[in-house]
């Protein structure tokens, strides 16, 4: 795993120097979207809806619409914002472990110690372990505020981020409002029914199907050579790139190389420096006369 943050828990005095590593993946097959007809990659442009054209980065700008005006945001006033640069994971907080209402949890990320602070780590881990806590923090990443919760997994420190309090809807059902009534009888064969079902959560027993029967698809078809070369599916993105932007027909930029290798095998020939070429110059006579037949 490759680093994405370097930073410190700091509380009190106490500065515990980490190294921040994301701590999930995801593991679906990356699939895109192709002309069905001959492979051909679809693209996306950012095209302008007032006057149609293809828009470049340099010239997008952000902007709040709220639904009948719209706020355009330079790069200028962006950077005119307080920019959070801090290298500290701040603890706010310690709370119960049970306070923590999973439905705040957002990204997970682990924390490595850097070899000078294995016992300043170790023992923040051992206490937050034996008092049954989890230190709530705040810290700043991509230039962002973040609130997390700081937790302990196996061996190793967790930074759990946690949604903002106003993110998180409230559940508003009028249905939830009426309490039905149950029988002891219709409680009891729910439970029995939820013991039929009863174990330990064991993560390693599940797992995706689609993505492993969409992986032996892809497999079995790369296998039989039903596929197409990767290069020529972009169509025309290379020499986008070298022109520039400029998108050039392929047809049009075939026909242009066929003039030019004709231009100069003839000029070549006329030359006289080589051999070879003179000898077939003749040859190239005969076409001459017969393109000036077809009018006629």
């Amino acid at each position: 795993m490759r680093a994405i943050w370097t930073g410190a828990i700091t509380f009190g005095l106490v500065n515990v120097p980490v190294k921040v590593y994301s701590a999930t993946e995801d593991h679906d097959v990356p699939l895109h979207q192709v002309h069905d007809e001959d492979g051909g990659r679809i693209r996306y442009q950012r095209r302008c809806e007032i006057d149609g054209k293809v828009i470049p980065y340099e010239h997008i700008a952000k902007a709040y619409d709220d639904g009948e005006r719209t706020v355009i945001l330079t790069p200028e006033d962006i950077a005119s914002l307080p920019s959070e640069r801090s290298r500290e994971i701040d603890v706010v907080e310690f709370v119960p472990n049970d306070q923590l209402d999973p439905l705040m949890f957002d990204r997970s990320y682990y924390l490595e110690p850097d070899s000078k602070s294995l016992k300043a780590y170790a023992l923040l881990r051992k206490t937050l372990e034996d008092e049954e806590r989890t230190a709530i923090v705040e810290f700043a990443l991509r230039q962002k505020t973040r609130l997390a919760a700081l937790r302990v997994r196996g061996n190793v420190l967790v930074l759990q981020t946690l949604l903002w309090h106003d993110e998180i809807r409230e559940a508003d059902f009028p249905a939830l409002d009426q309490t039905p009534r149950i029988s002891d009888r219709e409680l009891q064969l729910s439970s029995a029914l939820m013991e039929s079902f009863a174990g330990d959560f064991e993560p390693e027993k599940f797992s995706d199907e689609y993505q492993v029967e969409l992986r032996k698809l892809i497999d079995a078809k790369l296998e039989e050579g039903d596929s197409v070369d990767t290069a020529a599916t972009f169509g025309e993105e290379e020499t986008e790139k070298k022109g520039g932007g400029e998108v050039i027909d392929l047809m049009e930029a075939l026909q242009r190389s066929v003039e030019r290798s004709r231009s100069t095998k003839t000029s070549t020939s006329a030359s006289g420096t080589k051999k070879a070429p003179a000898k077939k110059a003749p040859a190239k006579k005969a076409p001459a006369k017969k393109s000036a037949k077809k009018p006629a």
